[in-house]
């Protein structure tokens, strides 16, 4: 690890797209990361908590993780399941998890780092909003709020809604509406660009670290045919900010009672308190993915 790592919080729902699994992967072999701890998200959260468990011990990393909340902030769930847990019997993993609340981990870890922390936020934002609101000084503690969340632009063939904004729009719409420093969204319209069909997964998924994940891949596969590296992402920027470039503005998230709900619509405006990746360099991205994995 680095003299100077960059400290990160880090928030998923990892168990049903294949992506968080990938992220996590590459924050813990990632040598300029410090992972203070993980937090779970969305339905069956210590389902989510034990499949992070185990890619962290076979890292051999000790990092404190919370389950979180399930529900989202005003209606029935919309992410029940955890199909990736049908791996679990194949690695060694934690079962218990410490009985704290999510939302005071989460704000304890930001106080006790005041100006250094990144969360990075790649599920519905529901534990995100619960700490921004029930802990309002939270936000401005941070080093910087970076997301997996959002469509900003009309990409022909891409969902209105986003399904991290969509699985929680409530919850979406108080991040939107909190201030926070580099408060940026990494969007599905740059994301769906960085892909691998499965076979370039079995290839490139030969490092010990990422055995596990190619298992939890295989679940992923048997229904689809590509992992698009949503998630990963937002994570590599972190680390490597040329993989993207930005553009500023305001970004409201709109509510209906249908597929669409959580649709976040941006308008451009430098003076803006939102950031949004608007590009993708997707050769930089595998490059600065996979150099990690050494």
């Amino acid at each position: 690890m680095t003299s100077n790592p960059k400290k990160i919080l880090f928030d998923t729902d990892i168990g049903y797209d294949i992506d968080d699994a990938v992220a996590l992967a590459y924050l813990l072999a990632q040598p300029e990361c410090e992972l203070l701890g993980i937090t779970t998200v969305s339905g069956q959260p210590i389902e989510r908590a034990k499949l992070a468990s185990a890619i962290c011990k076979t890292a051999g990393a000790e990092v404190p993780i919370i389950p979180g909340l399930s529900d989202r902030l005003d209606g029935p769930i919309r992410q029940p399941y955890v199909p990736q847990n049908s791996v679990l019997p194949n690695w060694d993993h934690d079962s218990e998890f410490p009985e704290t609340d999510v939302v005071d981990f989460m704000a304890e870890t930001i106080r006790s780092n005041p100006n250094e922390v990144t969360l990075l936020a790649v599920g519905p934002m529901t534990n995100v909003a619960n700490l921004f609101s029930r802990h309002p000084d939270t936000p401005m503690l941070l080093e910087s709020l970076q997301m997996m969340i959002g469509r900003f632009s009309n990409t022909v063939g891409l969902p209105v809604s986003e399904w991290n904004a969509h699985c929680d729009p409530a919850a979406a719409q108080v991040i939107y509406s909190t201030s926070a420093p580099s408060h940026t969204s990494i969007g599905l319209d740059v994301t769906h660009q960085v892909v691998m069909d499965s076979e370039q997964v079995k290839e490139h998924f030969q490092h010990p670290l990422l055995i596990p994940v190619y298992e939890m891949s295989e679940v992923w596969f048997s229904e689809r045919d590509q992992l698009k590296f949503h998630d990963p992402l937002a994570a590599v920027d972190l680390f490597d900010d040329s993989v993207c470039t930005y553009e500023s503005g305001y970004i409201g998230v709109i509510r209906t009672n249908d597929r669409s709900d959580g649709e976040t619509r941006f308008t451009a405006d430098e003076r803006g308190p939102h950031r949004i990746a608007a590009t993708v360099k997707p050769n930089q991205f595998f490059e600065s993915y996979f150099s990690v994995f050494t």
